[in-house]
């Protein structure tokens, strides 16, 4: 063999094996990036996984609250039909307390309408306190007119109270109805 013939075959062997380390190295790289393909999946999954059970416990929360205030105010339609029958006892008693000559019946009806209303107070209905000569705030009272005010330090200010307002638990079902001064 000549001199040249065994560079070749050396060059050869040099480049084979240089061939064999680019191609093992590809392997590596591939099991790696597959190994890394893999775990990222995984960490996806991982990630999906945690954004729908705490999407699910949200959920589940949510509901809860909605059924307790759905049992808080299921009697909301109830309590609005009989705010006008209390309303209606007030204009008896007031009417009654002014002839005297029927004490019984006022004693009778009173006695109705207080175990009507402690009753309705069981069931969470409440009276919206409203005074008068308070200032008017329009998200807490409905005005149904306005008059002119009898002194200057009443403009702006309640100065009658037309209708009681009532709230069931902590919402209003019926906002007070008022006069203000203008």
């Amino acid at each position: 063999m000549s001199k040249k013939d065994k560079k070749d075959k050396e060059q050869e062997a040099v480049e084979s094996t240089q061939t064999e380390t680019v191609d093992n190295e590809e392997q590596v790289v591939e099991e790696q990036t597959i190994e890394e393909t893999l775990q990222a999946e995984v960490q996806q999954e991982k990630d999906k996984f945690l954004r729908l059970f705490a999407e699910f416990e949200n959920y589940k929360k949510r509901t809860s609250r909605e059924r307790i205030e759905l049992f808080s105010t299921a009697s909301e339609d109830v309590m609005k039909t009989l705010l006008p029958i209390l309303d209606d006892f007030e204009r008896a008693l007031n009417h009654i307390d002014e002839d005297k000559e029927a004490e019984a019946l006022r004693k009778g009806v009173l006695l109705i309408y207080n175990k009507l209303v402690s009753t309705l107070e069981q069931k969470g209905l409440k009276v919206v306190t409203v005074e008068k000569g308070e200032v008017f705030n329009a998200d807490d009272h409905e005005a149904i007119t306005q008059i002119p005010a009898p002194t200057d330090d009443l403009k702006g200010k309640i100065i009658d109270i037309i209708e009681k307002g009532y709230k069931l638990g902590d919402k209003v079902i019926r906002f007070p109805k008022v006069v203000i001064g203008q």
